[in-house]
């Protein structure tokens, strides 16, 4: 499939401080054409026609009014977390977007942690590191 026949999906940047994670993002370019916020704003009229979803990651970009209005393309917000709390889903539902999110994401990693730290109290691990 052509790059020109992919779903527009914008993006904050790859890689930086707020930008998807470098991986994530050779993930989502084998389904979908890349826009970051940079080269959106840098071409608001060519790009807002291509962009068909928003992909929110760390809690950006921000999704508000004026936004969802400079993209009549936009059909769907997928989150990259387990909640969608900061979204205003009555706003968002006005201009007929959907919104998903990955709740089962995180799941395993935090049950992970959540017994490591367990085992560590009852072991007193942390106590016993610092007196070596």
């Amino acid at each position: 499939m052509a790059e020109e026949e992919l779903p527009g999906v914008l993006i904050l940047d790859i890689g930086g401080t707020h930008g998807v994670l470098e991986n994530l993002a050779a993930l989502l370019n084998k389904h979908f054409h890349l826009i970051t916020m940079k080269e959106f704003l840098g071409n608001k009229e060519e790009m807002s026609k291509k962009i068909q979803s928003i992909f929110v990651f760390q809690c950006r970009p921000a999704i508000d009014r004026e936004l969802l209005e400079s993209l009549p393309n936009l059909k769907v917000i997928g989150n990259s977390g387990v909640g969608v709390d900061h979204f205003d889903l009555k706003m968002i539902s006005s201009f007929g977007v959907k919104v998903t999110n990955t709740p089962h994401a995180v799941a395993d990693p935090t049950a992970d942690m959540g017994m490591a730290l367990m085992l560590a109290s009852a072991r007193r691990l942390v106590e016993g590191n610092v007196l070596n």
